[in-house]
This record gives C-alpha cells, sequence and structure tokens, in this order.
C-alpha cells in the first residue's frame, strides 16, 4: 500500500539519540526531529546549551532528556547507555566533535588521543551500544563526517581529516554485516556556519592571522553556490535519512556541502 508523504516524513512513536545537540548542526537536527515527532535523548559536554536545545524541542510537545556526557570517556558513554538499558533509541545521530587546528609536526600523543577519543572512538562505542541493543529490532543510525575525510583543504587538520575518514569506513562496515535490520548512512557537512565556524573567523580576523582569513576566502570562492550552509540544512539531510523516505537507503555516504567536492 502506498504510504503518503507526511507518513514517511514522521517519527512519531520514535526516539532519537543526538550527541552534540548543544548546539550548530546537533542542535538544528534535534529540533527538526522534534518537529517530525520523535522523542530525543540529547547529548553534550556542554549542559547549559542542552538546557536550551531542550527548551526549544519542548515546544513540539515530545519528550526531551539531556544528558551531560564527556564523549572521549568511554566509561560516561557506558553509562549512558545503561541508564537507557530497556527504553533505548531506534534512532542514532551521532553529530559531536572536536575541531582543532595543530600542525602536523607538532601533535603530540596527548594531543591525538583527545581528538581520536571524540572524533573516532566516542562513534565506535556509540554505534557499538546502539548495534546491540537494535541488531533484532531494527533502527537507524547517522554518523556525521566531514568534506575534509575526503579532499583535505585547511592546514593544521591532519588528526581531524583521520578521524573523520575513519568514521566513514565505521558505518559503511556496519552497513555491510548489519543492513537486514539496521540502516546505516554517513552525512558530509562543508562550509556550514555553526558558531563554532563563526568563533574561527572572527578569532582569525581579530589576530590578523591571514593564512586563516585566506583558506575562508578561498573556500567559499571554490563553492559552486557561493554561500556557506546553514545547520538547518545539514539537518534536513539528516532527517530525511532517520525517516521512511529513505527506507531502502543503506551505506550511503551523502554529501550537504553546496557542492565543494564536485569541484
Amino acid at each position: 500500500m502506498r504510504r503518503l508523504l507526511n507518513e514517511l516524513i514522521s517519527l512519531k512513536g520514535r526516539k532519537a539519540l543526538i550527541t552534540g545537540a548543544a548546539s550548530g548542526i546537533g542542535r538544528a537536527t534535534a529540533l527538526r526531529f522534534a518537529e517530525a515527532g520523535a522523542d530525543l535523548e540529547l547529548v553534550d559536554i556542554d549542559e547549559f546549551g542542552l538546557r536550551e536545545t531542550k527548551g526549544e524541542a519542548e515546544e513540539f510537545e515530545v519528550e526531551v532528556n539531556v544528558h551531560r556526557i564527556d564523549l572521549s570517556r568511554k566509561i560516561e558513554i557506558d553509562a549512558l547507555w545503561e541508564n537507557l538499558k530497556g527504553e533505548e533509541p531506534d534512532i542514532l545521530i551521532n553529530n559531536a566533535g572536536i575541531y582543532w587546528f595543530r600542525d602536523f609536526t607538532e601533535v603530540d600523543e596527548s594531543f591525538y588521543k583527545k581528538v581520536m577519543a571524540v572524533n573516532l572512538h566516542s562513534i565506535f562505542w556509540m554505534c557499538q551500544n546502539f548495534v546491540r541493543a537494535r541488531k533484532d529490532k531494527g533502527g537507524v543510525l547517522i554518523n556525521v563526517s566531514s568534506i575534509e575525510a575526503f579532499l583535505p583543504f585547511a592546514k593544521g587538520l591532519v588528526h581531524y581529516d583521520a578521524a573523520k575518514l575513519g568514521v566513514v569506513a565505521l558505518t559503511r562496515a556496519i552497513a555491510r554485516e548489519y543492513g537486514k535490520k539496521i540502516r546505516a548512512n554517513i552525512v558530509v557537512p562543508g562550509g556550514i556556519e555553526t558558531e563554532g565556524v563563526k568563533k574561527l573567523k572572527k578569532e582569525a580576523v581579530m589576530k590578523f592571522d591571514m593564512e586563516k582569513i585566506s583558506i575562508s576566502f578561498n573556500f567559499n570562492a571554490r563553492l559552486p553556490m557561493g554561500r556557506f550552509g546553514m545547520p538547518d540544512e545539514v539537518a534536513r539531510v539528516i532527517l530525511f535519512l532517520a525517516s521512511d523516505l529513505a527506507s531502502y537507503v543503506n551505506g550511503a555516504v551523502i554529501p550537504a556541502d553546496g557542492g565543494f567536492l564536485s569541484t
């Protein structure tokens, strides 16, 4: 029987866990999911930002719980899933990440471990817990990578690029092994005007950092659409993948980058 479009996009009766939900793409995704009717489990280290997202999402009359979690610590990830036992989400969005610049030759073990712990290892552990809980019941997981994984552009992000490409391999392996019950896909944002990007631009101007100013200018010039994207434009792609509109989409890598990877 052919289902109506509003039924396919609806997330009513479903629960989504979204990391990095205090701001940017994570917050935009939480609000779109709430609008679509999903109950939410929101995760971030920024408790104040989480509370703000919760307040906005609750305007859609859905249940919203927040969890202040340091995703670099596996013990905290495992404790989160233990607390959710029996009421695990059927949608997982791994969006959280840290975007720290450092020259490749200056990266030390401590810095490397922290970046990898958040940008790759946390996603591995979150996915593992999700698959354990949902491998027989079914579910959807969406991991957020970056255009940097496919076309490194900015200097000082070798560590970040390596982690984000690892996310792609992890997700596609899960799609292959558990695809009969779990759909796993990757969204690849690029040139998104998040709070973090705005802060970096402002700092570059304030410090008169010509290298970073030049990177921003060249990046924008390379975008076929001629502009940066907004977090909600990525959130809408994530919503599509989480919904039954994407019921036959699995193991896909979908850019939301204004065409950057096409140039």
